[in-house]
């Protein structure tokens, strides 16, 4: 993963302070491209510890279509609490007396998750995203882009029109409410002499804390799409607009650059699996996955 460790380095050494949208404040580069052969290995940063078990839960929840965080949190993954419940606390008028990540707003945010997780009705009004990535994947102006993009794959595997979009402008307004307009927003494949690959465009990269997640996300996804085409494993090629390191994860940053990096694990997928929509947590194997210890870092909302 020296790849990664690179991009946080010249990030890090070159590039400018820019405010933001969450008033944290980044420095960040435009446009860059990073590229892992799948066959050598899965991409999963050894640089520090990873939490798949967070990564496989929400892409499957990506691929059935799901934009509510019910089913994440019932299966102890918190990556995508903090946006509705920083709505909820809006729309209730908590949110001026409880600033963000104090022990208050920690142990409110606790009672939400419980609530999403016991109470059907308050999951539905306030657990919900909008029309974020699963959504658009399966159901974009009434097109299931993934049920497409593998007919297309088996049938048409030169074509230049196998792509994935989340953006969708129409809907943007609505994913501000609760979620975030997708930062990873449009991938494509390519199949050449029997193997797949993937393009990711990301328009928005927190590359800290997100983009560890986002590479090992899309590079499953591929593994998964080049198992049910019957196709062998390509690149997944990762491509930024804004790449950006947040202000208040320096120091973590400077951890993790004087660290060593190992060789990377090998991600193995149950054979028996031939549909792309039938997968589950457990038909996924992380083999030696050896790393350094995690390293925490507040997500800006």
């Amino acid at each position: 993963m020296q790849q990664y460790l690179d991009l946080v380095r010249h990030i890090r050494d070159h590039g400018v302070k820019k405010e933001d949208r969450t008033g944290t404040g980044t420095v960040s580069i435009f446009g860059h491209q990073m590229r892992f052969d799948l066959a050598l290995g899965f991409p999963l940063v050894t640089s520090k510890k990873v939490h798949l078990k967070s990564i496989l839960h929400e892409l499957l929840w990506f691929i059935r279509g799901d934009t509510n965080i019910r089913y994440l949190v019932e299966n102890g993954v918190g990556i995508w609490n903090d946006w509705p419940y920083q709505n909820w606390l809006r729309e209730t008028g908590q949110d001026s007396s409880l600033k963000k990540y104090s022990p208050e707003w920690r142990a409110v945010m606790k009672e939400f998750i419980e609530k999403i997780k016991t109470d059907s009705d308050f999951a539905a009004q306030y657990g919900d995203l909008g029309p974020v990535y699963g959504k658009q994947w399966r159901n974009f102006g009434g097109v299931d882009q993934l049920t497409q993009l593998i007919e297309d794959i088996k049938s048409n595997p030169d074509s230049r029109r196998l792509i994935v979009s989340a953006w969708n402008p129409q809907d943007i307004p609505v994913m501000v409410k609760s979620g975030l307009p997708p930062c990873h927003s449009l991938f494509q494949f390519y199949v050449v002499n029997g193997r797949l690959s993937c393009q990711l465009y990301q328009r928005s990269a927190d590359v800290f804390l997100g983009v560890p997640f986002n590479i090992a996300s899309y590079a499953i996804l591929t593994m998964m799409i080049a198992q049910v085409s019957g196709l062998g494993l390509g690149d997944f090629v990762h491509t930024f607009g804004d790449a950006h390191l947040y202000l208040n994860h320096m120091d973590q940053v400077e951890e993790q650059l004087s660290r060593s990096t190992f060789d990377l694990p090998t991600m193995k997928i149950n054979p028996q699996v031939t549909c792309l929509f039938d997968f589950v947590f457990d038909d996924f194997e992380l083999q030696n996955y050896q790393s350094h210890g995690p390293i925490a870092a507040p997500v800006a909302v």
